[in-house]
C-alpha cells in the first residue's frame, strides 16, 4: 500500500493482527487542522471509525484539491482495489479507526460460495460509504478485542471480519439489486445545480465525477446504482425535459432548440426525443398547443 500523511500523529501503539488473507489494524491518532493524507492500495480495504468524523474529515477520489472535489468522511467506507483516496482535516481532533486490508482472492473465496462468483466480483468493484453503521460497529469492537488481546482461535476473528464484509459490501441480490453504494442527496443536488448552469444541459463524465469528488470509474458505478441510469442516459433525459419546456413555452424552431441543447442537428434531436417520449418534437408540440385551446 502507498500512503503519505502530513499533520497526523499516532497517539497510542498501533495494534494489529494478521489473519488468513487479511490484516486488521487499529489506529489511534491525532490530526491537526489542515492535515492531509493520500492512500492507494492494490487490494480492497475497509475503514471503520469509532466516532463521527463527518464534520472534521473530508475525502476525495479525484485529487488533493479540496476547494470543490470533496465529501464528508462517513463512519464506514469500503475502497475497491486500485482506487486512490485523499483526505483533509478541517480541525484538530483525535480519532480511532479500524483498517481491514484484505486480499481480493480471499474475499472472492469467502463470498462466492454464498452469492456466486459474478455477484462477488461485482460487489468487490463497488465502493461503499455509510454513516449509520449499526451492528457493524459492534462487530468491529469485538474484532478490536481480538486484535488487542487474542482470546480465541483465529477463526473467530476471521468470522468477525466476514460478518463485517457481508454487512458492509454492496452485494447484489438475486434480482441484481443492491442497497448501498449510492450518491447522497447533497451530491445529487450538486450535480443538478451544475447541470442547470449549463444552457445545453451537458457535462462530461469527468466533469460530473469532479463535481462530487469521485473518480470517473467510481462515479459511474454509484451513479447508476443511485438513478438507475448511466450518466449519459440521465443527462439525455434532462435535455429532453428542457426540450419539452422550450417546445411548450417558446416559439423557437425545432432546429434552434436542437442547436441550443447541443444536438448535432434537428434530426438528432428528433431521434433522441422519440427514444424518450415515443413521439416527435413537432407532434408533441402540436399536442401541447391543442391542450391549451
Amino acid at each position: 500500500m502507498i500512503w503519505r500523511t502530513e499533520g497526523i500523529r499516532v497517539v497510542a501503539p498501533v495494534k494489529w493482527r494478521q489473519l488468513d488473507g487479511l490484516v486488521s489494524v487499529l489506529w489511534e491518532a491525532e490530526s491537526q487542522s489542515g492535515a492531509t493524507g493520500y492512500y492507494l492500495s492494490d487490494d480492497p480495504r475497509i475503514m471503520i471509525f469509532f466516532d463521527d468524523v463527518s464534520s472534521r474529515i473530508r475525502i476525495s477520489n479525484q485529487d488533493g484539491d479540496f476547494s470543490q472535489h470533496y465529501r464528508p468522511m462517513t463512519r464506514a467506507i469500503y475502497v475497491p482495489a486500485g482506487v486512490p483516496m485523499w483526505t483533509n482535516s478541517k480541525s484538530i481532533h483525535r480519532f480511532s479507526h479500524l483498517n481491514l486490508h484484505m486480499h481480493r482472492d480471499r474475499l472472492l473465496r469467502f463470498l462466492s460460495p454464498s452469492v456466486g462468483a459474478s455477484a462477488a466480483v461485482t460487489a468487490l468493484r463497488r465502493p461503499v460509504e455509510i454513516q449509520d453503521i449499526g451492528a457493524i460497529e459492534t462487530l468491529a469492537e469485538l474484532l478490536v478485542g481480538e486484535i488487542a488481546s487474542p482470546s480465541k482461535h483465529a477463526v473467530y476473528a476471521e468470522s468477525l471480519v466476514g460478518s463485517i464484509v457481508a454487512g458492509l459490501l454492496d452485494i447484489p441480490d438475486d434480482d441484481g439489486k443492491t442497497a448501498n453504494g449510492r450518491l447522497t442527496q447533497a451530491q445529487m443536488n450538486k450535480l443538478l445545480s451544475r447541470l442547470d448552469g449549463r444552457s445545453d444541459c451537458r457535462l462530461t463524465i469527468a466533469e460530473m465525477a469532479a463535481t462530487v469528488g469521485l473518480s470517473e470509474s467510481w462515479f459511474a458505478t454509484v451513479f447508476k446504482q443511485t438513478t438507475g441510469k448511466t450518466p449519459l442516459q440521465w443527462q439525455l433525459a434532462k435535455r429532453i425535459g428542457l426540450a419539452k419546456k422550450l417546445l411548450s413555452e417558446s416559439d423557437l424552431s425545432i432546429a434552434a432548440i436542437a442547436a441550443q441543447l447541443g444536438f448535432s442537428d434537428q434530426a438528432h434531436l428528433t431521434k433522441a426525443f422519440g427514444q424518450i417520449t415515443g413521439d416527435t418534437p413537432a407532434a408533441w408540440r402540436r399536442t401541447q398547443q391543442t391542450r391549451r385551446f
